[in-house]
């Protein structure tokens, strides 16, 4: 191999090495918080929570691949609201979506 080629080699993997590094990182997961004033069991937020859960599936989102819900129900106490904000904020999701108006307003 001459120098030249030598050169062209290395400019070549040079270029190419941090587009291999970042196509091997494994995919970011995406942390979502959920507040609900309902309790968990109750029919209304399983279904609340099914539809969230597939509308994300429909949009690429798999919890387990590259998503997690960190889940809180207020368990129809809306005092409790402020706590389970703060909560959610201390785990550092990225987003936190509410299930109606009023879990919105803690």
């Amino acid at each position: 191999m001459s120098g030249r080629e030598f050169i062209t080699f290395l400019g070549g993997a040079a270029t190419a090495w941090p587009l291999a590094a970042r196509a091997q990182q494994p995919e970011r997961l995406a942390r979502i918080g959920y507040l609900s004033v309902t309790s968990a069991t109750s029919g209304h937020a399983s279904g609340n929570t099914d539809a969230f859960r597939a509308g994300l599936r429909d949009l690429g989102y798999v919890e387990g691949k590259n998503l997690h819900i960190e889940f809180r129900f207020a368990d129809g106490n809306q005092d409790r609201l402020p706590d389970l904000v703060t909560e959610l904020i201390g785990l550092n999701v990225d987003v936190i979506v509410t299930s109606s108006i009023s879990a919105s307003r803690p």
